[in-house]
């Protein structure tokens, strides 16, 4: 709902509410946000994949990874702000989505871990949670430079 409602998200049976505002804008902002965000996690997990010569064979394992990052991201962003509309256009707040996947990383690999019951090896957590955060950035100044160039042709 617009109007400073909240807007649940379903989740694989958990609810992640994200806070919306009276611009129907916005919400067109958001989803943006939200399908690039998972398009990059998506992307990231296919390089991963790709950089251990597993990619071939990998199918749906990849969701393995994949699914519990887009989890966690989503538990986390939030949070820390990476969805604030007064945030997700500002250069000055783009330590928000790299810091809110630092932070969504050892739960992402922890998921992981619960769901293949393997071990979570600390240097996986750095890796892919560093590498993910780096992608989450670039994604997210991309998107900055897009609406702000945006903003400046319709007004």
């Amino acid at each position: 709902m617009i109007g400073g409602k909240l807007i649940p998200l379903p989740l694989f049976g958990l609810c992640v509410s994200i806070r919306c505002v009276k611009e129907s804008s916005f919400t067109s902002q958001l989803l943006i946000l939200l399908v690039g965000d998972a398009l990059v996690l998506a992307l990231m997990t296919i390089a991963g994949f790709a950089s251990h010569d597993e990619l071939g064979t990998a199918g749906v394992r990849m969701l393995t990874t994949f699914l519990p990052f887009l989890v966690a991201w989503l538990l986390a962003a939030p949070h820390i702000g990476a969805f604030n509309r007064n945030h997700v256009t500002d250069v000055r707040q783009l330590w928000r989505p790299f810091w809110a996947m630092i932070l969504a990383a050892p739960l992402a690999a922890w998921l992981r871990g619960a769901w293949l019951g393997a071990p979570i090896l600390p240097v996986f957590v750095a890796v892919v949670g560093g590498l993910n955060a780096m992608a989450m950035l670039a994604w997210r100044g991309l998107y900055l430079l897009a609406a702000s160039k945006m903003r400046r042709v319709h007004g």
